[in-house]
């Protein structure tokens, strides 16, 4: 069962539907689940799935030269997309990859 917030909507709903329209916040979110979960890709997976979901995922598809099943297909729990793909998809959000050095534990 969904988790509920207050007022019964489902929490994926409530944040789908706070994502709608605000780029910025879809960027952070993203972002974010890169930086806690960069060990999880089903994390953050999930996380590009929910920002897709916010901009409409046949829109979403299109913008990032997919057809929608494929897209839902690469998305899901069990998605593993080819790294073009992947890149297809950071490129349809307005996203760039950049690589640093990890920290030193000392």
């Amino acid at each position: 069962m969904a988790k509920k917030i207050k007022g019964g909507i489902p929490y994926h709903d409530f944040l789908v539907n706070s994502l709608i329209g605000d780029e910025e916040s879809q960027m952070l979110y993203i972002k974010t689940s890169f930086e806690e979960n960069y060990d999880i890709p089903e994390a953050i997976l999930f996380a590009i799935r929910v920002v897709a979901e916010a901009r409409g995922f046949k829109n979403f598809a299109e913008s990032a030269d997919l057809n929608r099943e494929n897209l839902y297909r690469v998305l899901s729990k069990k998605g593993n997309p080819r790294f073009d793909t992947f890149l297809k998809i950071i490129d349809a959000l307005g996203l760039k990859l950049s690589v640093e050095l990890k920290s030193k534990i000392s």
